[in-house]
């Protein structure tokens, strides 16, 4: 049985190398922009960022003073077994979220959406947000902790209930003018890691987006070709509309399109766009049925 105390710490830990790291795959993705950007402006704005990261990933500061949203994914075997029941996960991300607001890992950032009144500790109705799936028969955890800063939340979402009739094309026109509003001022801090999410509800297609944007290794091709073509079709065009790294001129808007599909009803087409910026926070935390905890900055 895993402790609630050790989920609570890994929570903890995840948080606090998801806002004082680049995952390596970001980074790698950040690097190649940098060596293919010719603008100055561009190419300073990228500079700047990755020495930031590396001043984080140092002990001095984080690799972004905006942390945003306090996000977990936890994904569990079917044999898996936590102290008190799995409503216990919920309890251990508010004392992971509290306790890395009190240490300066998150800011203070969450607030009650109509009086604006700030608890001080990210906590409150609904956060931090908590998603839990099961997969396999493992008797482990593994939780993802991606605080989401709030331009890339704030500016980065789109949603629409299309036609059927709107087809192909008019997802793509969407989710381009979506990028193109997000980018061009730099208000999603590009260049932006963009999620599509395709069919479903709204609720799902949101879901969908947000997880496209969060949880999938940079560039990682969808396994159907339908929908890697659309990725590749989405990318390259991003890349055509001269936006480039913090809204400056080049060719950087987003490091990655991922696009996301459910089945849904014969007369809807929705779409959504979630982004995420350009530090990708997230880093996951892998705890075996014996308490054993292992931390990586990469995704499965």
């Amino acid at each position: 049985m895993i402790s609630r105390e050790t989920i609570a710490s890994a929570m903890y830990e995840a948080t606090r190398l998801a806002a004082t790291n680049l995952p390596p795959d970001v980074e790698a993705a950040l690097v190649a922009a940098l060596a293919e950007e010719t603008e100055p402006l561009a190419r300073a704005h990228l500079k700047e960022s990755l020495e930031n990261a590396r001043r984080a990933a140092g002990g001095d500061g984080l690799v972004c003073a905006d942390t945003g949203f306090p996000l977990f994914f936890v994904t569990a075997g079917s044999h898996a077994r936590v102290e008190g029941g799995f409503g216990a996960l919920q309890d251990a991300a508010r004392e992971a979220t509290a306790r890395a607001t009190a240490d300066s890992f998150l800011r203070p950032t969450m607030v009650d959406p109509l009086t604006r009144a700030n608890p001080g500790d990210n906590l409150g109705p609904g956060m931090p947000k908590v998603e839990l799936r099961f997969v396999g028969e493992g008797d482990g955890l593994e939780i993802i902790a991606a605080p989401k800063g709030g331009g890339s939340e704030i500016f980065g979402t789109s949603y629409r209930m299309m036609y059927p009739a709107d087809g192909e094309a008019g997802v793509l026109k969407f989710v381009i003018d979506a990028i193109r509003d997000g980018c061009y001022a730099g208000k999603i801090c590009p260049p932006a890691i963009v999620g599509v999410g395709i069919g479903g509800t709204a609720d799902l297609c949101m879901k969908l987006a947000k997880e496209a944007a969060l949880l999938r290794t940079v560039r990682r091709a969808h396994p159907d070709p339908r929908v890697a073509e659309i990725e590749r079709r989405l990318y390259a065009a991003a890349r055509a509309l001269g936006i480039g790294p913090m809204g400056a001129a080049g060719v950087n808007a987003v490091l990655a399109v991922h696009v996301e599909t459910a089945m849904t009803h014969t007369a809807a087409l929705p779409v959504a766009v979630n982004a995420q910026c350009l530090v990708g926070r997230r880093w996951r935390a892998i705890i075996a049925s014996d308490g054993q905890v292992r931390f990586t900055g990469e995704l499965p």
